[in-house]
């Protein structure tokens, strides 16, 4: 079992971290998106 839960933490390890950079990415780019939005409305 502890074989198990290692490979299982090593795999949720490895997975997360692209998914934490595309997601800070993808909030970095929508909210650049939003400011400039704002920007150009005024």
């Amino acid at each position: 079992m502890s074989t198990l839960e290692n490979v299982i933490w090593h795999v949720l390890g490895y997975s997360a971290m692209p998914v934490i950079i595309l997601a800070g990415f993808a909030v970095v780019a929508a909210a650049s998106i939003w400011i400039l939005s704002k920007t150009s409305d005024k």
